[in-house]
């Protein structure tokens, strides 16, 4: 999956494939994680909040199935 860089100070780079609905974050420590059922609009949102570690905190975090790709 193709990921998107973040000026963000938590996030490292984002991406989405639409066809299943998975959304995957990079952080900054290199952990990537992968999380399942995530709708489009929540996606497009964490792209342009204004932040996005705390769009990240209040929307996805914990809200979703996933798990860590890497680290």
């Amino acid at each position: 999956m193709q990921r998107i860089e973040m000026i963000s100070s938590d996030i490292s780079s984002i991406g989405y494939k639409p066809q299943e609905s998975t959304l995957e974050i990079e952080f900054y420590d290199l952990c990537v994680y992968k999380y399942f059922w995530v709708p489009r609009n929540i996606y497009s949102w964490l792209i342009w909040a204004d932040s996005h570690g705390r769009y990240f905190d209040n929307y996805i975090k914990g809200k979703y199935s996933h798990y860590r790709v890497i680290k």
